[in-house]
């Protein structure tokens, strides 16, 4: 018979009761039950979830680039050390004291960086101890300013790279204007910030009106008036009787007037924390205000988010697009005064911009183009800034390796699926959705 052995035993005799097939059939009364359905399983834990979500946010993807960041440029502090390197050629001999070397190199280079940026335990008193702190500070202030802009333009849809044009000709516009009005300090240092922030609106707002009437890209536009903002200022502090210091033949201009300069914060022995600080942090407060919660900025985000929605709903694109240029360059023109108003008071020339019109733009990408966000990014590159000078000194590290790590954390910010693969991090509906689309695609081709 069939389903016997040749012993005449069936094949499932003997098996207990929780190893045979389940039945099931019409006669049985079991083959029209529904299949279980996802309401027929427990939730998963409240706890599991939002923890599930915690990794999956922006902000646990930012930290772990920049520790990620760290980890690289630890790397590369020990490959370049020479006690490293010497120690890593009789490493098969005695291998702890290339370990010693490494960990000596990295803790080193990291500690000066602390030392120099937040607090320094071998100051002689409290004053010289907390001074790290205040200079990260005063070197954040412009660039949280620029910051600001830029990611302002990036939430309207603009990608403004045209910071250091801007910073350029808001201080070129206040030295022309301000310097020779030997007004009171009431007035000659907010006239010379007023003019100095028109200056950089004026100069985004040409980028803003192309870009609104003509069509033409906002990158190609912004790299353009950088390079003739550039020259424009260059030949403007070699020309007597326009910013080039009177009665010298240098290319620069006149020192900033001591009423137009901003005023310490804390006094003489925190000298590069200024007023220009709590300026920022009130850009800062306005440009949250504007673009969260005031009905403007929901026009600006509206046309960030879906230009031709936007259209759709009644709302002029172009005129945002004037709008958010004219903000951005504002805002650089800010990061201009606390350069000429702040830190560099002896006179000007066309390389007053520091390069924070470009690392704006890093900061900007840090903060995830949101205000806070972008003023917490602003005092972490100051930080960096404040410390590599401490770093280089006391232990010979190159500044180029802080700018490395600033370039890491750049990187790994534009990519996160790369940092949730490093940290094995829950990924994304996004991108669930993606790699199962791209799985079905791959079948649909094999088949």
């Amino acid at each position: 018979m069939s389903g016997q052995t040749p012993d005449g035993e069936r094949p499932l005799d003997g098996l207990p009761p929780e190893q045979l097939p389940s039945v099931g059939g019409p006669l049985t009364g079991k083959g029209n039950e529904p299949e279980p359905s996802a309401a027929d399983f427990e939730p998963a834990p409240r706890q599991n979830v939002f923890l599930k979500e915690l990794l999956r946010s922006n902000w646990v993807t930012t930290v772990l680039a920049i520790v990620a960041a760290m980890i690289v440029g630890g790397i590369m502090m020990a490959v370049t050390n020479e006690d490293v390197q010497t120690a890593a050629g009789y490493f098969f001999q005695r291998p702890g004291d290339t370990f010693a070397a490494i960990w000596s190199a990295v803790y080193g280079g990291y500690e000066a960086l602390f030392r120099g940026s937040i607090f320094n335990p071998r100051g002689a008193d409290f004053t010289a101890q907390i001074r790290p702190l205040t200079n990260t500070l005063g070197f954040a202030a412009p660039l949280i300013a620029a910051g600001l802009g830029v990611g302002l333009a990036f939430r309207v849809g603009l990608f403004n790279i045209g910071g250091r044009g801007q910073i350029l000709i808001a201080c070129a516009v206040a030295g022309l204007l301000t310097f020779n009005l030997d007004l009171p300090m009431f007035l000659q240092l907010p006239i010379t910030l007023i003019a100095g922030i028109a200056g950089g609106a004026l100069w985004g707002g040409i980028v803003g009106l192309l870009k609104a009437r003509t069509g033409a890209h906002e990158v190609i536009l912004t790299i353009m008036l950088n390079y003739i903002a550039f020259y424009l200022v260059t030949w403007m502090v070699r020309t007597p009787g326009l910013l080039q210091r009177p009665a010298g033949d240098q290319p620069i201009s006149a020192p900033t007037p001591a009423n137009a300069q901003f005023p310490e914060l804390f006094g003489p022995s925190f000298p590069l924390l200024d007023w220009g600080f709590i300026i920022v942090i009130a850009a800062t407060v306005f440009v949250w205000w504007l673009v969260e919660r005031s009905s403007l900025g929901f026009r600006l985000r509206a046309v960030g988010e879906n230009p031709h929605a936007a259209r759709a709903a009644g709302i002029s694109v172009q005129r945002m697009y004037i709008y958010a240029m004219l903000f951005a360059g504002g805002l650089a023109g800010l990061a201009g005064m606390n350069q000429i108003q702040g830190s560099v008071t002896s006179g000007f020339d066309g390389y007053i911009d520091a390069g924070i019109g470009f690392d704006a733009i890093t900061v900007a990408l840090l903060g995830r183009s949101r205000a806070w966000g972008v003023f917490a990014a602003g005092i972490l590159f100051g930080a960096l800034k404040a410390g590599s000078f401490t770093m280089q000194a006391s232990q010979g590290i190159p500044v180029d390796i802080v700018l490395v790590v600033q370039s890491l954390i750049v990187l790994f910010i534009a990519a996160p699926p790369l940092i949730r693969t490093i940290f094995f991090l829950p990924k994304t509906d996004a991108e669930k959705a993606a790699k199962a689309r791209a799985k079905a695609a791959k079948k649909a081709v094999m088949s």
